[in-house]
């Protein structure tokens, strides 16, 4: 019997039903197999070959409280009291941040939980990354072993284990393959699994791009769609002009993804031959006009959208309630080179040309494409200038805000949210505060409780800001607990405020206070012993 079917068994009763088996005793029996081989992460079958033993990890173990923290994370399960939260920290939300700390001392997990650190990387896809390069090559092999565990082996998209979070150093895993003998490559190219193809070419990628490039090449006509689909993607791994010939050759694949994915890179390579032709497009559709005051853009959308437009991957088909030469027009400056506006516009710097008015109302399309290449081409200067100053309402930025913020420097990000949180409080921080670098710095971290503080002054009640809540949980420097428990308090309630409004204020500041004394525990337990960190168990009040 299954697992499930066990427990249902044992919840219903022997007075109910007969339990299989016919009797408690035989029922206990088969739970006790079961519990074996699910603890063995092995299911029953014909004798075999025994695996071969798991690799060896070379990193240095856990400190023994930092394990001892983790199997206590891990214990945890997300919304097991259900109704309000109180004041204890959410563990489920800290275990990200606890693996991507971990990862970053280069710790490997202990044996033991590397079965309950795939079943909570299987619940959890926000937790892969993380529990995959903590598990290192020993997760890998286990997850060899259970079917439950094969998003392992495929990875984020197929595309083998994602690179761990916040820069964290992982393990070697499947990404990291040897590739350093050209008949093994050859081999594990021509018959290995999909997900063990794709981890080869990403790793011969990050080493020889060139190499990996004519590997792919010489079986690109035999592929499925959706595997040429992901393995062109591994290309965006050292793009370089080199790769222009294969993109080419794409453009004209019988996949449309296929050729949407090449136009997109060779759109990334400012020098190539589909930019250039982009870039003609672009100028002939924008154009200074000096014959008023001020000067002003004129903006002549495409009248259609001819063969050579779609093979460089310019899709026809307007979505609902978009017209056709408006989406044209955004499609063809997006992939067209920043570099060709200065020029092309009077010499003028980034700020100055999106500080031009545009002609019949096309300002609102030109800044949206401005914005989606300068994220792709990870633009800071034009990203800059789009944003606009933090006090301008962020309906009025192009394209996504939070995606133009992350492209500047981590101390201006946090300058910029922060004014951006003065002038406008929280009602539209979530987005801006989510690309700002952990831990917050202090700037950042003073506006957002200054505007928690104005919030429950106001008093209305905290639920309305529950995912700033969350965020400052897991953000704000541990180091703010101090100047946070003078709000832990429950406050005086204005006449006009919601009925009881500040008690719940009170228990969100406790919790949030708890979570940052405990963020700071767990930081300092995975601290190597020789570098003062302690190491030792949870502390009191922990609540773990």
């Amino acid at each position: 019997m299954s697992w499930g079917e066990l427990v249902g068994a044992a919840l219903l009763g022997a007075e109910r039903r007969t339990p299989p088996g016919g009797s408690v005793e035989a029922l206990l029996d088969a739970a006790a197999v079961e519990t074996v081989r699910r603890r063995a992460g092995l299911r029953p079958a014909p004798a075999a070959p025994r695996p071969e033993p798991a690799p060896r990890d070379p990193r240095p173990p856990l400190p023994p409280a930092a394990a001892r923290r983790l199997s206590l994370l891990l214990a945890d399960r997300p919304g097991a009291g259900g109704g309000r939260r109180g004041t204890a920290p959410d563990l489920a939300e800290l275990l990200p941040q606890w693996l991507a700390a971990a990862c970053a001392h280069g710790y490997r997990a202990p044996a033991g939980q590397l079965p309950a650190l795939l079943d909570a990387a299987r619940a959890r896809t926000d937790l892969r990354a993380g529990a995959l390069a903590l598990g290192g090559p020993r997760a890998l092999w286990l997850a060899r072993l259970n079917p439950d565990w094969r998003f392992a082996l495929r990875g984020r998209h197929g595309r083998g284990p994602a690179p761990p979070p916040d820069g964290a150093q992982g393990p070697q895993g499947p990404q990291d393959a040897d590739t350093s003998d050209g008949a093994a490559v050859r081999r594990l190219w021509e018959e290995g699994l999909f997900a063990e193809r794709s981890a080869l070419l990403l790793s011969l990628r990050r080493r020889d791009p060139a190499a990996a490039r004519e590997l792919l090449a010489g079986t690109w006509a035999e592929e499925r769609a959706e595997d040429r689909l992901m393995f062109l993607d591994s290309l965006r791994e050292g793009l370089s002009p080199g790769d222009e010939e294969f993109l080419e050759r794409a453009l004209a694949d019988r996949s449309r993804n296929v050729r949407s994915t090449a136009a997109g890179l060779l759109s990334a390579l400012p020098s190539s031959a589909l930019a250039a032709r982009m870039a003609a497009r672009a100028r002939s559709c924008v154009a200074l006009d000096r014959t008023g005051r001020p000067d002003r853009l004129m903006v002549e959308a495409p009248y259609e959208c001819d063969p050579g437009m779609r093979r460089d991957g310019v899709v026809p088909g307007a979505p609902p309630g978009r017209g056709e030469r408006s989406w044209w027009l955004v499609q063809v400056v997006e992939a067209a080179p920043l570099d060709i506006w200065p020029e092309h516009l009077g010499g003028r710097t980034p700020d100055r040309i999106t500080a031009l008015p545009a002609a019949d109302g096309w300002e609102a399309e030109l800044h949206a494409a401005w914005a989606r290449a300068a994220v792709r081409l990870r633009d800071t200067t034009w990203a800059r200038a789009l944003l606009r100053r933090p006090s301008a309402p962020m309906a009025e930025a192009p394209g996504d805000p939070a995606k133009l913020l992350a492209l500047l420097p981590a101390p201006e990000r946090a300058r910029w949210a922060a004014e951006f949180i003065a002038a406008h409080g929280l009602s539209e921080a979530f987005r801006v505060l989510g690309v700002c670098a952990v831990p917050w710095a202090e700037p950042l971290g003073r506006a957002v409780v200054d505007a928690l503080e104005i919030a429950r002054d106001a008093g209305s009640y905290p639920w309305s800001f529950s995912g700033v809540l969350g965020l400052a949980e897991r953000c704000l420097d541990p180091g703010e607990a101090g100047r946070l428990a003078l709000l832990a308090a429950v406050p005086d309630e204005p006449e006009d405020g919601s009925p009881g409004a500040g008690g719940y204020w009170a228990e969100a500041f406790q919790r949030l206070v708890a979570t940052l004394r405990l963020r700071a525990t767990m930081l300092a337990e995975l601290e190597p012993p020789g570098d003062g960190g302690p190491a030792r168990g949870p502390a009191a009040g922990d609540r773990v």
